[in-house]
């Protein structure tokens, strides 16, 4: 098998099964339970994650949290529709955008979005990037909240009703340009029993940037450019990781950024260490992982690079099974689709 080649990684779909709402309860969509060594599994729902949970578990969550962050403005010169898309503050309100369309801005462009809420353009750089610098009177986040619509991915189509179902209910840090869909399936009160059986439960924080969703374009996997995301790992977060290490306590990854998060952590220092830094690690085939033993993941675009992770964490032949049977059995892919938890351990 060829690893280095795109196709590898490539699967079909048929689009009926791409879910465009997220369904009406939480931990209700469907579980796909996989071993990742065999192959073995299971269909399961969601709520049912705990039966495949042990005492001593440690389950890592990524609190990032998705703004509105898509707001429609108008050039103040001449009225011209502007749409921008927040992807990451660079510095005090200044941020780095998408612009549509970009040819319609240039550096020192005005855009007017509602009453004390504007934008001048700083910089235009390729394929849609542009700064901005935000000047506004009031509490950023409240005008975002009064304006803005959440970034769904292109291929939902439905608006989406309640802003708070694209974000996970620990969602807690700003700064992600898209969810990390796989918490998207938790509720409160399943939490709540999960650290009820004695699982502990940890928490990061990786702002999603959009190319987590962006297919590879190059047909060899090893020339693309991974982009690069903002992690953080608090210091008690980094010792208990590491001690759950010691003890051979199972690591369990809820979402592809909370695993990338974990190995380009303890790819780099060795150990798990606290830190704020950005990581732009491209994990494919075939990779030796040195941080987690499980992962709760959602059902991934062809030729993605969560196709490509989610393939080294297992292997490409039995993810594909795994994506064919939860095609025949009407799972729902992508972000609002169902769960899959890629585990270590035999499925009966």
């Amino acid at each position: 098998m060829n690893y280095k080649d795109i196709e590898t990684y490539n699967y079909d779909l048929d689009e009926s099964l791409i879910a465009q709402t997220p369904i009406k309860e939480r931990d209700h969509s469907k579980l796909l339970v996989v071993n990742k060594n065999n192959g073995n599994f299971k269909d399961e729902h969601f709520y049912n994650i705990i039966d495949y949970l042990h005492k001593g578990d440690v389950l890592v969550l990524n609190n990032t949290k998705v703004l509105p962050s898509r707001i429609i403005g108008y050039k103040v010169d001449t009225n011209a529709k502007i749409e921008v898309l927040l992807l990451k503050e660079l510095d005090s309100d200044l941020w780095e955008c998408l612009v549509r369309p970009q040819k319609r801005v240039k550096i020192g462009t005005k855009i007017h979005f509602e009453d004390d809420f504007d934008c001048l353009v700083t910089e235009v750089l390729n394929d849609g990037i542009t700064h901005v610098k935000f000047d506004y009177k009031g509490i950023f986040v409240e005008h975002l909240n009064s304006i803005g619509a959440m970034p769904l991915p292109p291929y939902v189509h439905e608006s989406l009703k309640d802003n708070d179902r694209y974000n996970t209910v620990y969602a807690k840090n700003n700064g992600s340009a898209a969810a990390p869909t796989a918490g998207l399936h938790f509720t409160n009160e399943l939490l709540d029993k999960i650290k009820e059986k004695g699982i502990e439960i940890l928490y990061v924080t990786l702002n999603v940037g959009l190319g987590t969703f962006r297919p590879v374009s190059e047909n060899d996997i090893t020339k693309h450019d991974m982009h690069k995301e903002l992690y953080e790992i608090s210091n008690d977060v980094a010792d208990k990781l590491n001690k759950a290490k010691s003890e051979n306590r199972r690591i369990i990854c809820v979402g592809t950024t909370s695993l990338r998060t974990l190995e380009a952590n303890i790819s780099k220092y060795n150990e798990f260490k606290s830190t704020v830094e950005e990581t732009g690690i491209f994990i494919y085939p075939p990779y030796n992982f040195k941080s987690a033993d499980a992962l709760i993941t959602n059902f991934h675009l062809p030729k993605s690079t969560l196709v490509m992770l989610v393939s080294a964490f297992s292997s490409v032949d039995i993810i594909k099974n795994a994506y064919k049977h939860a095609q025949e059995e009407k799972y729902r892919f992508f972000s609002f689709g169902d769960a899959m938890f890629l585990t270590n351990e035999e499925v009966k």
